[in-house]
């Protein structure tokens, strides 16, 4: 899988909008040899990033429409921070902040490591077709690959969501709110159908931290030991996390809304011996029996 630096990303799609925003027509391998990327993620910057603007298409290279032209202002240095995920970087995001950040003097006190990114190559299409559903409010159609082989689904698409590097379709399917791995997702078509989204789903899937849906959301309750507590006070290492407490030794208490307890096992797993669950009652104990079993596997 290809590596994306954030900085690197944020950067080239800054130098794009200039470039376009000061009416040059851009050609994709000349952008791919200065950013020194392939001919495919400049395509992809151009035809999926940026195509919330009024772009021309003229012998191979692309262009903003003339009437566009020193248009551009912070809210699509917004628009496009949000979509290569770094809005929330940096601790602010304004017009003097982005113009340092493409003087070239600034950026060499920056290095920022991001995820690695599944690759999507060959899949754009299904991508493009997924965006053109969910604007159109329409109904999809696909094969789903899962461990016995591959289930059909008829759904609703509200939104693509990227987390932590892996793209996910959050959908209905039979009205219950689901998310479905992209890259797990064939022979996808246009259903015949239009539907009225719920308004309630945007929201939540605004609100949710991570990708895991449930209409029915479970409440986990975590104790943390003080060598582990200021990790999970600089950033939710838990989705939806909330500190309900500072315990006298250093230590938290946390909680959180959860659609399923695979979203906190690995957590805790990783942190062992520095977290116990303390709810749902007997989820602690069954991690224990897990661990227990896994300990005295034959080698």
């Amino acid at each position: 899988m290809p590596v994306v630096n954030h900085d690197t990303l944020a950067r080239r799609l800054a130098m794009m909008l200039v470039k376009l925003n000061q009416g040059e027509s851009l050609e994709p391998k000349a952008l791919a040899q200065e950013f020194n990327v392939n001919v495919r993620t400049i395509q992809r910057d151009l035809r999926e990033r940026f195509s919330y603007l009024p772009m021309e298409q003229f012998h191979g290279k692309y262009r903003l429409n003339p009437a566009f032209l020193g248009k551009l202002n912070f809210k699509d240095f917004e628009n496009f921070a949000g979509l290569a995920g770094v809005n929330g970087l940096f601790p602010v995001l304004s017009d003097g902040f982005l113009r340092e950040r493409l003087d070239t003097r600034m950026q060499s006190g920056l290095l920022v490591k991001g995820h690695h990114y599944e690759d999507l190559q060959g899949k754009e299409h299904g991508f493009q077709l997924l965006e053109q559903a969910i604007a159109a409010h329409r109904t999809i159609e696909f094969e789903y690959s899962v461990a016995e082989g591959s289930k059909c689904y008829a759904a609703e698409p509200y939104k693509l969501i990227n987390n932590k590097g892996i793209w996910y379709l959050a959908a209905k399917h039979r009205d219950k709110l689901k998310t479905f791995s992209f890259s797990k997702m064939n022979r996808l078509m246009l259903g015949t159908s239009v539907f009225t989204p719920d308004p309630a789903v945007n929201v939540q899937l605004v609100a949710e931290d991570g990708v895991w849906v449930s209409n029915t959301p479970i409440e986990i309750v975590l104790q943390i030991n003080k060598a582990a507590a200021g990790y999970f006070r600089r950033r939710k290492l838990v989705a939806n996390q909330k500190i309900e407490r500072e315990l006298a030794d250093g230590g938290l208490i946390l909680s959180a809304q959860v659609g399923h307890v695979n979203q906190v096992l690995p957590i805790v797993r990783y942190w062992i011996p520095n977290i116990q669950i303390i709810s749902p009652e007997g989820l602690q104990e069954d991690l224990e029996k897990t661990l227990r079993s896994y300990l005295n596997l034959p080698l």
